[in-house]
């Protein structure tokens, strides 16, 4: 197939080298060329503009963080929508609000195009190999369109249903519940530091009891050993999904007061100084309240 991928960050990277490696003739855009140089180096064209990126392309795969970012990229002069052909699907992969992808999904309708939200579960090191969860909501056809780079960038794929806006609740509704997991997990190593106990045993009753599952293995070793700066999802990655949650549970009239412990908390974060460090130092947010730092 013939595919652009914009939005070459952390995850961005690892996803376009697996549609890389599949065989498709892939251009590749970023607003720091810098980060579009290794997969130029692998046989990708490095393309110098959005115009340029779509010429001639199927599909456009974006990960980018921003709702802002991708409303621009999509709708502004010698954007997405005026860029790509007639036809074209846009697979758009980064975790964005509703009312966003409403807006994204009715521009590309007017440009003769399909917008397909594909959003992915998973860390930077699972998206260079291909074992990211990957949610596709759409138009069936095109998303059947897209099963070959779904193939490559997800290890397991959920279909979300016939709107791109699916896709978006379940991975809002994941990463609130996500969210939830490491409060619930920070608030349980304060209770056992509390009484002397060392919390690698508690990590350890975790994992391998009742919660055997990625977030606590993953979240709660980064709690257990205070790896805060090796950050996977930090925390203002967080506050804005977060934001966005809160958008789209006030559109469906559903209160979260669990989701809200979480935003308060990330919010902490933020006024102690941890934005930029990753999300497990909600632990630390935690022991600031518990009187243990």
């Amino acid at each position: 197939m013939r595919v652009a991928f914009i939005g070459l960050g952390r995850m961005g990277r690892g996803m376009a080298g697996r549609v890389l490696s599949g065989g498709h003739d892939l251009a590749a855009f970023d607003a720091l060329p810098a980060a579009a140089a290794e997969l130029g180096a692998a046989g990708a064209r490095v393309a110098t503009s959005v115009a340029d990126v779509c010429t001639g392309r199927e599909v456009v795969i974006t990960m980018l963080v921003e709702d802002a970012a991708i409303l621009d990229l999509a709708t502004r002069p010698g954007g997405l929508c005026e860029s790509l052909p007639k036809g074209a699907i846009h697979m758009v992969c980064g975790t964005h609000g509703v009312t966003t992808i409403r807006a994204l999904e009715e521009a590309h309708a007017r440009a003769g195009q399909t917008l397909v939200a594909s959003p992915v579960l998973g860390r930077p090191d699972l998206a260079a190999a291909g074992q990211l969860g990957v949610v596709p909501g759409g138009p069936p056809d095109a998303v059947a369109a897209c099963q070959p780079l779904l193939e490559l960038i997800g290890k397991r794929i959920f279909p979300a249903g016939p709107k791109p806006e699916c896709a978006t609740a379940i991975k809002l509704a994941n990463n609130a519940v996500l969210g939830c997991a490491m409060v619930a997990m920070a608030e349980g190593f304060a209770l056992v530091r509390k009484y002397g106990v060392e919390p690698q045993v508690f990590q350890d009753v975790m994992v391998e009891g009742l919660f055997a599952a990625t977030a606590y293995k993953v979240y709660g070793q980064k709690m257990v050993d205070e790896s805060y700066d090796q950050v996977g999802s930090p925390i203002t990655v967080g506050l804005k999904d977060a934001l966005l949650i809160n958008a789209a549970a006030d559109v469906a009239q559903v209160p979260m007061p669990s989701h809200d412990v979480y935003r308060a908390r990330l919010l902490g974060a933020v006024a102690h100084g941890d934005k930029d460090r990753d999300q497990a130092v909600l632990a630390r947010e935690q022991a600031r309240a518990s009187g243990l730092e």
